[in-house]
């Protein structure tokens, strides 16, 4: 069944159809995903490992300023701007559909070449990983112990009994935070990139109305995209460099699946 999305303007226009989907479509964008990684794995991986770099630049710089007890707050805020991030890997996607050459720099170019609607949605990203740093932050204010976290003893503080409640709360509020912004961007920087007619409010939109039709498989979704990252975090980020583009290319199949234009 398909859902037909319109214009809010005074146009009423059709933006997109939203197609009907199963809890199987998640799989099979993960394997879909493998198979453009393992046949573009310089590009692909030559992207994730530029993520991985400046994620360890981040870390680094955060940790050397003596504020390293924000790290899981920035790697919770990756989730909230990852789909910008992955602009480059959806060209890769979008090239390898229609036979184009693919290398790193048509990935880099296509960041170029859709700057100003590509930052407009970063710029919307921006704003919600403010949102979620002022709100994590507040948290913690207002329920740690009190004790101002060390170096040596930042794991046991965070995961001390006094502290789980905090940690509790900070999870759900992230959690949340990363559900409504994945609602608004799970196919809309792919739609920003596909199409040139539809401006980045009327792809949020579609995109919020895609995961509305199909939250049981949209929810499978996010939850597998989450594991894979994490993955990626817990090996220090050097998973990042392969789980960072398996998720984008998947991510590509899972805006074609969807989203239909006529």
């Amino acid at each position: 069944m398909s859902h037909t999305v319109l214009s809010t303007y005074s146009d009423q226009r059709k933006l997109a159809l939203v197609e009907d989907i199963t809890t199987e479509h998640p799989w099979r964008w993960l394997a879909a995903g493998w198979r453009d990684l393992r046949r573009t794995p310089a590009t692909s991986i030559g992207y994730g490992v530029l993520i991985t770099i400046a994620s360890y630049l981040i870390t680094l710089s955060t940790v050397y300023a003596g504020l390293f007890y924000l790290v899981p707050i920035l790697l919770g805020g990756f989730f909230l701007v990852a789909p910008a991030l992955a602009l480059g890997l959806f060209e890769v996607g979008r090239r390898l559909e229609t036979g184009e050459s693919v290398n790193i720099l048509h990935a880099l170019g296509s960041i170029a070449r859709h700057s100003f609607r590509i930052s407009t949605m970063g710029a919307a990203m921006v704003v919600c990983f403010i949102a979620w740093f002022l709100a994590a932050s507040l948290v913690f204010m207002l329920m740690s112990s009190g004790i101002t976290p060390t170096l040596e003893n930042a794991l046991p503080y965070l995961f001390s009994v006094e502290n789980m409640p905090m940690l509790a709360v900070g999870t759900l509020v992230g959690a949340l935070f990363a559900l409504g912004v994945f609602s608004i961007t799970v196919v809309s920087v792919q739609m920003l990139l596909d199409r040139d007619d539809v401006d980045v409010f009327s792809a949020m939109r579609v995109s919020f109305q895609a995961f509305r039709y199909n939250l049981e498989p949209m929810l499978l979704w996010a939850g597998l995209i989450v594991l894979v990252i994490l993955g990626g975090f817990f090996t220090l980020y050097v998973g990042l460099a392969i789980g960072f583009p398996l998720v984008a290319h998947a991510s590509w199949h899972a805006y074609r699946d969807l989203i239909k234009t006529k």
